[in-house]
């Protein structure tokens, strides 16, 4: 057998109650029914279910079943025939047995053992079974429920020690007959709660399955990373492998708010992924995305199709959220949160700024601990400084800086706190700083494009603007229609227009405005660009668009938002302050 192979098992753990207490009574007479036990009931019942025992610890044991029907018929036989032996024995010396029983991905050893979280989920389900009784995972209980005519207890989600997500758990109790399944009440979803659904493989090619599969891995493991978020574990989404699924009835089963599936499809050096976004209780419809990409090399393309979707998934979740935190009669702290970063993807305009900076401000009124709306208004306050909306730079970098440090201090390894703080810095002449700090961000959390683009910005401000649109194409690649993408299109044109490369400058301002228009240094900029090109009359329609939308922007705030002394940025923001007074801008 290969070393360490993965694969998806019934895994049942018993072990006896209460085991010291009668072996320090009478010892001898306690082994001597355990071995009889052994060998007369337990490994006689466990063949029969075609069970493997994979280890015995003393009083306890392990085994490996093919399917978990075959476990249950196993554990409750055990349980019945462990309740003949003790009838007429005093209570002190009864034989009472506890089973867990899990369904999950395990690992054989070489020489048969098994490892993982399978195995040590059956192990913690077994600690919390009464003496006599038999208790299920979710997972394991999903697949014989409809075979049971047992007393069921749905025991609700429980957090077993040293498993880090809440499993949900039945108990089974032997010799008393099915009534109706006594409920926990229905607990309320978790916020940013979802599952990926195995991809299907529409290829008909098995060599395509590992593909299939790791898009999903990858996918739940990266969304994970998003912060507030509770995604089910994959060895849980993929007991859904392969069967056609109710997703309203998935939600419920998982206690999720969303479900994401999809389907990967390939034909020759082509590959097909087309995903959708459901909101699982009332089984609606919120995102459906399709991406077509030429193979070159997978992992490279599971990369790459992993990054859009994340990124992607993440912007449509956080409005899901706030559309639900309208409606909250009493909104809390996060509830505040979600609005306001809704306020702040719809673009880098005063009054979208200043609305989602009071809803961060009201979430940290309820919780002062929030660190995601610290990081919130950190993100405001930047945005302030970046895109040229304040003439109160100093003060506006000063409150970022404060808040992300705070906000570090709670949770050092947030990444997008280390990405807006390494913001603040390129923005306050501490160019090197900020960007080391951008690509620590990228350590933690690769799909943060975002980051790549302030990378862009850094190299402006130190001369090096031919290096900038490198990186603007890196965060466009992993996130081509985020919300901030706009901005990023923004930074490509300013490192054109400082080049003198006034129609490519063109190209991208004109892009930037019409994948969101409510971006006025964009306006702004691209007014230079038609005077650098001598369009005048196209230069002041640009500028008449960016004073609708910020009235109060002039070149002397251009001029205050100097970030850097280099002399070859000084250099190339004189000629486009040259090219704002020439394109009808205030000079203020």
């Amino acid at each position: 057998m290969v070393a360490n192979t993965r694969k998806l098992a019934a895994i049942l753990a018993a072990d006896v109650a209460g085991f010291s207490r009668l072996a320090a009574a009478d010892e001898e007479r306690t082994l001597a029914r355990l071995r009889a036990l052994r060998s007369d009931l337990i490994d006689p019942t466990t063949a029969i279910h075609n069970g493997r025992v994979v280890k015995r610890t003393g009083d306890g044991l392990l085994v490996e079943f093919r399917s978990v029907v075959d476990a249950v018929r196993c554990a409750i036989e055990v349980q019945n025939g462990m309740a003949e032996r003790n009838a007429g024995l005093p209570t002190e010396r009864s034989i009472e047995v506890r089973v867990g029983i899990h369904l999950g991905d395990v690992v054989e050893e070489s020489d048969g053992d098994l490892m993982g979280n399978g195995v040590n989920i059956a192990a913690r389900l077994e600690g919390i079974a009464k003496p006599g009784a038999i208790c299920l995972s979710e997972d394991a209980y999903r697949q014989v429920k409809s075979r049971l005519n047992l007393a069921v207890s749905d025991l609700g989600a429980i957090q077993l020690k040293n498993i880090p997500e809440p499993v949900r758990v039945y108990s089974l109790e032997v010799g008393r007959a099915a009534t109706p399944l006594k409920q926990s009440p229905a607990p309320t979803p978790p916020r940013l709660s979802i599952v990926v659904l195995p991809f299907a493989n529409l290829s008909g090619d098995p060599e395509q399955e590992y593909f299939v599969d790791g898009v999903t891995e990858s996918l739940t493991t990266d969304l994970s990373r998003m912060s507030g978020s509770l995604v089910i574990g994959r060895n849980t989404a993929f007991t859904y492998k392969g069967k056609h699924v109710d997703l309203k009835q998935v939600g419920h089963e998982l206690n999720v708010r969303y479900v994401l599936e999809g389907s990967v499809q390939r034909s020759g050096n082509r590959m097909r992924v087309n995903v959708q976004l459901i909101e699982a209780e009332i089984d609606n419809h919120l995102w459906a995305e399709r991406f077509d990409k030429h193979v070159v090399d997978l992992f490279d393309l599971q990369d790459e199709i992993v990054a859009r979707l994340s990124n992607q998934l993440g912007a449509h979740l956080m409005a899901a959220e706030a559309r639900r935190a309208e409606q909250a009669p009493d909104p809390d702290s996060m509830d505040l949160y979600f609005q306001g970063r809704a306020s702040s993807n719809k673009g880098a305009t005063p009054e979208n700024m200043a609305r989602a900076r009071g809803y961060f401000e009201r979430a940290l009124a309820r919780d002062p601990g929030n660190i995601e709306a610290l990081v919130g208004t950190a993100s405001v306050d930047l945005a302030a400084v970046s895109n040229l909306l304040s003439d109160d730079r100093a003060s506006r970098a000063a409150m970022a800086e404060t808040a992300l440090t705070k906000a570090l201090s709670l949770a050092p390894n947030h990444a997008r706190a280390q990405f807006v703080l390494g913001g603040v810095y390129i923005f306050t002449n501490r160019t090197a700083e900020g960007i080391a700090r951008c690509e620590h961000a990228l350590s933690l959390d690769r799909n943060l494009a975002a980051a790549h683009n302030m990378i862009g910005a850094g190299k402006l401000h130190t001369g090096r603007a031919e290096e900038a649109e490198s990186h603007v194409l890196e965060a466009l690649r992993l996130s081509p229609r985020d919300t901030a993408a706009p901005g990023w299109m923004a930074v490509a044109g300013a490192a054109k227009l400082y080049l003198s490369r006034g129609e490519e400058a063109v190209a991208w301002f004109r892009r930037a405005i019409e994948t969101n228009q409510n971006y006025p240094a964009a306006h702004f900029f691209l007014a230079a660009a038609l005077a650098q090109l001598g369009r005048m009359s196209e230069a002041r329609t640009a500028t008449e668009a960016g004073l609708a939308l910020d009235p109060s922007f002039t070149i002397r705030r251009l001029r205050a938002s100097v970030s850097s002394d280099n002399a070859t940025y000084l250099a190339q923001r004189e000629h486009v302050y040259d090219c704002m007074g020439k394109a009808g801008v205030p000079k203020g």
